[in-house]
């Protein structure tokens, strides 16, 4: 069975596929926090902004592979000519297997997985999108798109250049010195402009 925090239908609000429709399936977990706040300053990501401990929210709970299917092809409009679900976290890698991969692609689903690259992923997942933490071993050294939320201490871009990634992006840390950080995130895009600029378009919208 498959630990769900909450699944949504919404827009992408940032990277490469960002204004497109597209299912969110939260899961359950991290590797790299336990999704507490009192365990926040021993976590070696400590900037997490995502509610992803337990199974309490929207459509949350435990699921089969073919029920957690199901479940994403009911919150699709039916007219839905490119059926897109975004698998993320937490940590999706830590239960996202061949099984469900298949049969999410049996039913016609799109597949992008957003991945912190500690962990190897099953094949056919169709966009991965891949965002490196400080402190960390990246396993998964390609796929589609890499984002890199900055300014992070003891995270560098221009050392993950070689992987092999079609997109590259940096994206502002949100934080108490948000607006710092977007003019630090917009200075080395144009410093350096083999990173693309990724906004959380939103949350200037308003939308989850």
């Amino acid at each position: 069975m498959y630990k769900v925090k909450e699944i949504y239908y919404t827009i992408q609000g940032e990277g490469y596929h960002a204004g497109r429709p597209a299912v969110f399936c939260r899961f359950s977990g991290c590797n790299l926090w336990s999704g507490r706040e009192e365990d926040r300053s021993k976590a070696i990501c400590q900037f997490c902004d995502t509610n992803f401990w337990g199974t309490d929210g929207e459509n949350g709970g435990k699921y089969s592979a073919e029920e957690l299917t199901l479940k994403i092809k009911g919150l699709l409009p039916k007219n839905s000519q490119s059926p897109f679900v975004v698998l993320t976290g937490g940590e999706p890698a830590l239960q996202v297997d061949d099984k469900l991969v298949g049969t999410m692609h049996n039913h016609g689903l799109e597949i992008a997985i957003e991945t912190n690259g500690t962990k190897l992923l099953p094949d056919g997942i169709d966009w991965i999108c891949m965002s490196p933490k400080a402190g960390t071993d990246i396993v998964l050294t390609k796929g589609n798109e890499i984002k890199i939320v900055i300014p992070q201490k003891g995270v560098d871009p221009a050392n993950f250049e070689l992987l092999e990634y079609d997109h590259k992006y940096v994206q502002a840390m949100e934080s108490d010195t948000w607006d710092d950080n977007i003019k630090y995130a917009v200075k080395y895009s144009l410093n350096n402009p083999l990173w693309k600029l990724s906004v959380q378009t939103h949350k200037y919208l308003g939308i989850d």
